[in-house]
């Protein structure tokens, strides 16, 4: 397939895109992604056993971590679905595969990133935020679309945004909590992200494990609460 922003062909194989249907059935099942954006993380697999003892079973670490690679392998190792988001180099992507990550997510469209997973059959969460972007990432293989800032445009937005994108699968991210997660599923959101009302930096730092669990099992009875998937 031809990248609008290289102009250049690369269409995912068909292991891609095999993981690419398996993310989407992922959250389509469970459709939380816990976003963890924290200067020191003491213990990935202990962190991510947390979220999961309270309903949150997909975890997103970040490159904004240092030595992310290190908490993808632990996580990993210990059989969390974990993945990396702030991908924005070529490079970037092959370490985040070479340590694990089941998933890569990118801020923006990214073009290289999207070419090395495509090789490697790992799918990617692509961010966008306008139309045009939306189609660009789904011409570059993205197994979802994040849209980032959702919070800024609103539920109501990713309803627009299946009129000429039906069958998109979109993820929301930006200022999504555990109030407004259920509207943002209800108008066609395939999956929201929990950033720190579920993950707090600082409970993270401190290996909080409880107030984690119990942030994770509240946001996701609140999705249970408004009658859609938890």
């Amino acid at each position: 397939m031809t990248s609008p922003a290289t102009g250049s062909t690369s269409a995912p194989t068909a292991d891609a895109s095999d993981a690419s249907a398996a993310l989407v059935a992922t959250l389509t099942a469970d459709p939380v992604i816990a976003v963890v954006r924290a200067p020191r993380i003491p213990d990935a697999a202990a962190l991510c056993e947390a979220l999961a003892a309270g309903g949150i079973r997909t975890v997103e670490l970040t490159f904004t971590t240092p030595g992310v690679g290190a908490h993808i392998a632990r996580a990993a190792a210990a059989g969390h679905r974990v993945g990396v988001g702030t991908v924005l180099t070529a490079d970037q992507a092959r370490e985040a595969i070479a340590a694990g990550a089941s998933f890569l997510v990118t801020p923006g469209l990214r073009p290289l990133v999207a070419a090395v997973a495509a090789e490697a059959g790992v799918p990617v969460v692509m961010g966008a935020l306008t139309p045009s972007e939306v189609a660009d990432a789904l011409d570059l293989g993205a197994a979802a679309v994040k849209i980032f800032p959702a919070k800024t445009f609103g539920p109501g937005y990713f309803k627009d945004l299946h009129g000429p994108y039906p069958g998109a699968a979109l993820v929301a991210s930006g200022g999504v909590n555990a109030t407004n997660a259920g509207a943002f599923l209800e108008n066609g959101a395939l999956g929201v992200c929990a950033g720190t009302d579920v993950v707090p930096p600082a409970a993270v730092e401190a290996g909080d494990w409880a107030d984690i669990t119990r942030r994770a099992a509240a946001f996701t009875a609140a999705l249970a609460g408004a009658g859609v998937r938890a």
